[in-house]
């Protein structure tokens, strides 16, 4: 039986380590309902599900799929929609009411995880925009794999950072914590890895203690990003001194990390990461099973975006 056209397929995803995740639902669920939003509703089991879930939805024949998330679950339903059967995964609206520890994509646009009562009339008024998918393609040991992006990939300490977030986001559940405990890792760890990268044709070797691969802002470490203009951004990010850091974390927050002697910028179309020797990858705040060489490229308008007025 055809889905109706209006009719929205909504994810829920909770958030880790909290107790309202249920009262938080209810209250997304009668707001849309006085609204009279028309919507089929899965609550995500765990991870990988949310993947499955956007499949699931997108080869069934819904043309809007609401994710209630953070930047992992947005990443999750992108790859799911991606790698979907529909014929017009292009056309299927994503819409966005943030709901996770980590809403840098959701902020880009404006969305305030503390509103679900804008973001929900955002989606009902439906202004669409084509963006830009990232493409991450390696070979898994048994075939050549992709995994979709649509803010930015971390290769390093960058990824670490993004490990050990997790790891005490799901062990306190409190964003506070998390994050002081990744500044904890950045400032007295600094590893560096020993790399090799090949952007716009420059082969880029050395020991290097991040590299920022965005669609988008990136966490900040690609501030001049844009997912809509068929170009990716690379921060690649040398150890710095103490100080150095120091600098380069207020120059981060005002969003001129660009400017930070330690970091060279380029703009491409494509990467390829031919060597990171012990370094770990996250797309989107989801940590990638090492497997080198990475070719990561830029899919122009893959996706339609449901996008604030």
């Amino acid at each position: 039986m055809a889905v109706e056209p209006s009719r929205w397929g909504i994810i829920y995803n909770p958030k880790a380590g909290s107790r309202k995740t249920q009262k938080r639902w209810n209250e997304i669920r009668d707001y849309m309902e006085s609204r009279k939003v028309v919507f089929d509703y899965v609550q995500s089991e765990g991870f990988g599900s949310v993947e499955r879930l956007a499949r699931t939805l997108a080869n069934n024949g819904y043309r809007t799929i609401v994710v209630v998330g953070g930047d992992g679950a947005i990443n999750d339903a992108v790859n799911g929609i991606m790698s979907s059967s529909a014929d017009d995964k292009e056309n299927i609206a994503l819409g966005i009411i943030p709901n996770g520890i980590g809403n840098d994509f959701a902020k880009y646009w404006g969305l305030d995880e503390d509103n679900y009562k804008q973001a929900v009339d955002w989606v009902i008024n439906r202004r669409l925009r084509k963006i830009d998918v990232g493409c991450c393609n390696f070979f898994d040991g048994e075939q050549h794999t992709n995994r979709y992006f649509i803010n930015a990939i971390y290769i390093g300490l960058g990824a670490r950072i993004v490990q050990i977030s997790d790891g005490t986001r799901r062990f306190w559940g409190i964003r506070e914590l998390s994050f002081a405990a990744s500044m904890f890792l950045l400032l007295f760890e600094r590893k560096l890895y020993r790399m090799h990268l090949r952007v716009n044709d420059e082969h880029i070797r050395g020991r290097i203690m991040t590299v920022c691969v965005g669609s988008a802002r990136g966490y900040g470490l690609t501030p001049s990003a844009v997912p809509y203009n068929g170009w990716l951004d690379v921060s690649v990010i040398y150890r710095p001194e103490l100080l150095q850091l120091l600098s380069g974390l207020r120059m981060l927050l005002k969003g001129r990390i660009l400017n930070h002697k330690m970091v060279k910028p380029y703009r491409t179309r494509k990467v390829k990461i031919l060597r990171a020797q012990n370094a770990s990858v996250s797309l989107d705040g989801r940590i990638l099973d090492r497997h080198f060489p990475l070719e990561v490229s830029i899919m122009p308008e893959a996706i339609t975006l449901i996008i604030p007025n």
